[in-house]
């Protein structure tokens, strides 16, 4: 559970509409994290009945792959904002995108029960960073993701649509 007092990395962060992880968007999954530790990013996210997997008692694996993706990424730009021993959100702004992911689905994940996601740092450098997510319920792991996150410039963001 999110200690008191703790504001969410996705509530630092402006202007952000990503369908998972943004803050920004009424419409999205809302997944707020914090701190745990030293290394580790946590988030609690409870599902609800649209986002079952077609069987109503089981999550869909989109939204599971949204979930560890969206966590990795949110850690590795919360990671870089440490290391520069910045506040979150401070400009210039730290932004990443997913460069790759893998996802192992190790068994179903229950529709209505607490889903709880762990990301750490495991590798860095100036340009990419290497997450490591799992995504719990009911005390037992129910998918696994590495993500590599590539930090983009603000044109990637506040830049003009492609054609």
């Amino acid at each position: 559970m999110r200690p008191p007092d703790t504001v969410a990395v996705q509530d630092q962060m402006r202007d952000n509409f990503c369908w998972g992880c943004g803050a920004d968007n009424p419409d999205g999954l809302q997944l707020k994290s914090w701190w745990d530790d030293d290394d580790a990013l946590v988030a609690e996210w409870t599902p609800h009945a649209e986002h079952a997997a077609g069987p109503r008692h089981i999550l869909n694996g989109g939204i599971i792959a949204t979930l560890l993706d969206c966590q990795s990424v949110c850690t590795a730009i919360a990671a870089a904002y440490r290391r520069a021993d910045r506040a979150i959100g401070s400009e210039p702004e730290i932004w990443c995108a997913t460069a790759s992911m893998t996802v192992e689905y190790l068994r179903p994940a229950p529709l209505e029960a607490v889903l709880t996601l762990v990301a750490r740092e495991i590798e860095h450098d100036e340009r990419n960073a290497t997450m490591e997510c799992v995504l719990a319920a009911e005390g037992k792991d129910r998918a696994r993701a590495s993500v590599r996150a590539v930090r983009v410039p603000d044109s990637w963001r506040h830049g003009s649509r492609a054609p």
